[in-house]
């Protein structure tokens, strides 16, 4: 009875966008932004909404003529989301906006409360001495600074992914993080956090930056600080994910594919625009316009993989499933500014073939840096396994982690004409390589 419902599902899904199928060119990657946004919206890893999300990129891939359009499962350690609520009980009462943070440890449904001790930073925590934090709170601030590459995640966003394991190492009941993300609304930022094996997970949560602000604030001035938390979500084993393949087959099959990936899970505070679902919109859309004046020569594959969100289990999953021979992986992971540089990992022998790709870049005002591609969480397990060349197209990230992983992650957000210039910079790149009739081989 499942199989048959979900076929009629299908069915009447893949009906409902074949008009989509025949939009002209520059819509097709806006009717894909909408529409998942729109139809499914919020595809938190594991949860019953990814899954629809599935079906209706199954339905989506094969009414713009995809060919070998598969849903290939997996199952996840995933995170049900519960109730989120903290307050300041001293040195005076404050409800903040807080977030639980993916893999936090669940409290009481009454909540934990403590004493809160200040961290102005990561090292700071991490030079607290052994149980200084035993039936205390841990407050880790270390506020994240705006650049246009986004290249402050990885060093501020250790506050979220080891800082709660480091505070509940150190004997705290729970710890609660300025949100890593750059705007000043009293938006809360969630995202994945830690816990190695043998590490007691503590529940985990971060508030919004003015909060945040706040809580530093009164540390500054000495007064004793005391906090209500409660987080009841719960990490559960063994939920069902999923990828979405489908191919643009090419002329010679022979030929190593060219493959292009995004996520189609998101966090379920917003719909999951920025974060991934412009980047689906753009692979997509590019791969069907390479083909538009006739079958490219290597196959293109898109890949929208599941459950990123929470460990990049998609692109592990995928890597596992595939050992047929590919050349060169792509990934649209950051949102939908204007792409504004081109990144290479390719050999030497492949020099011109890169040189091809800046040169048609260059009159979209994308400059080629000296920069290592890297692909991204999606397709990186799949470039490590059969050693993959990488071409990335760094997109503007000045004011994506304004909204990354907040209820701010919506439609209203992506500019189209922005996202037009991504789909028109990918075309360029996807007519070049997968022409390209020659190896195509990573650098040593």
């Amino acid at each position: 009875m499942r199989n048959t419902l979900r076929a009629v599902a299908l069915s009447a899904l893949i009906a409902a966008h074949a008009a989509h199928a025949q939009a002209p060119e520059g819509d097709v990657a806006w009717s894909i932004l909408a529409g998942l946004t729109s139809e499914v919206g919020p595809r938190m890893p594991g949860s019953e909404a990814e899954a629809r999300a599935r079906v209706w990129a199954e339905a989506r891939l094969k009414a713009l003529g995809f060919s070998n359009v598969t849903v290939e499962p997996f199952a996840i350690r995933g995170y049900v989301r519960g109730r989120d609520e903290a307050s300041l009980t001293a040195p005076f009462p404050f409800k903040l906006a807080v977030t639980a943070l993916g893999y936090s440890g669940t409290t009481p449904e009454k909540g934990i409360e403590g004493e809160v001790v200040y961290f102005a930073t990561l090292d700071a925590l991490k030079a607290a001495p052994a149980g200084s934090l035993i039936g205390k709170i841990a407050f880790i601030d270390h506020a994240m600074k705006r650049a246009q590459d986004g290249s402050g995640y990885g060093p501020y966003g250790q506050v979220r992914r080891a800082g709660p394991a480091i505070a509940s190492g150190k004997g705290a009941i729970g710890v609660v993080i300025r949100s890593i993300g750059t705007d000043s609304h009293r938006n809360p930022h969630t995202g994945g956090t830690t816990f190695a094996d043998g590490a007691k997970p503590i529940p985990a949560g971060a508030v919004s930056n003015p909060d945040a602000d706040l809580i530093a604030r009164i540390a500054r001035s000495g007064k004793p600080i005391r906090l209500n938390l409660t987080l009841t979500g719960k990490t559960t084993e063994g939920l069902p994910s999923g990828n979405v393949v489908a191919d643009l087959p090419g002329r010679d099959p022979s030929l190593p594919l060219i493959l292009v990936g995004c996520h189609l899970d998101s966090w379920d505070l917003g719909t999951g625009a920025i974060d991934d679902a412009a980047g689906c919109a753009i692979i997509t859309a590019a791969a069907l316009n390479a083909q538009a004046s006739g079958k490219a020569l290597r196959t293109i594959r898109v890949l929208w993989a599941g459950s990123e969100e929470l460990g990049g289990f998609g692109g592990k999953a995928y890597a596992a499933k595939h050992a047929e021979p590919h050349a060169l992986a792509m990934e649209s992971d950051f949102g939908a500014g204007q792409v504004w540089r081109v990144n290479f990992t390719i050999g030497d022998a492949n020099k011109p073939l890169a040189d091809r790709i800046a040169t048609a870049l260059s009159p979209m005002g994308i400059v080629r840096g000296s920069g290592k591609a890297n692909g991204g969480t999606d397709v990186e397990p799949m470039i490590e396994k059969q050693k993959l060349a990488v071409v990335d197209l760094d997109q503007d990230g000045t004011h994506y982690f304004d909204l990354h992983h907040t209820p701010d992650d919506t439609l209203d957000k992506v500019d189209p004409a922005d996202l037009a210039q991504n789909v028109a910079a990918w075309t360029e790149v996807l007519k070049i390589v997968a022409n390209e009739a020659g190896p195509i081989a990573a650098a040593p």
